[in-house]
């Protein structure tokens, strides 16, 4: 499977800058979380979604064995060693030691991220070592 231009990736990835956060949506300029933002580049990046996406509560990582975020990325994008992620990489992080990775962003630079966040909406911002640290998968998006 051939990886997506990073550069294009990163381009629609900055296009929802200013998106204001809002739960389980993904509509550019209108609304997303973190995960609707990845859908929505997706959209843009690689094509229509391959499968509906279930909803889900605020909660709904807090308990529990399943890495449902890598488990879902896994049957759609190639997976790489965190260490390995590059611009342009979708990363998925852990926002508790030992809880599942339930934050969702994408490596805009060797020390920069964009994500959507509650009350900010879609940001970019320094890819800090206290973000660094909570980064558990990371995945590349294929060429459509």
């Amino acid at each position: 499977m051939t990886s997506a231009d990073p550069t294009r990736v990163i381009a629609i990835a900055r296009s929802w800058l200013g998106t204001p956060y809002h739960d389980q949506a993904s509509l550019k300029g209108v609304g997303c979380d973190c995960l609707g933002l990845a859908r929505g580049v997706w959209r843009e990046v690689v094509g229509p979604e391959p499968f509906p996406m279930p909803p889900y509560c605020r909660d709904w990582g807090e308990t529990g064995p399943n890495e449902v975020l890598a488990e879902g990325a896994r049957r759609m994008m190639p997976e790489i060693a965190p260490a390995d992620a590059t611009p342009g990489a979708l990363v998925l992080f852990r926002m508790m030691p030992r809880a599942i990775a339930k934050h969702v962003g994408i490596l805009t630079g060797p020390d920069r991220f964009l994500h959507a966040y509650e009350r900010l909406g879609v940001i970019e911002e320094p890819l800090t070592q206290a973000w660094r640290r909570r980064i558990a998968f990371a995945f590349i998006f294929p060429q459509s």
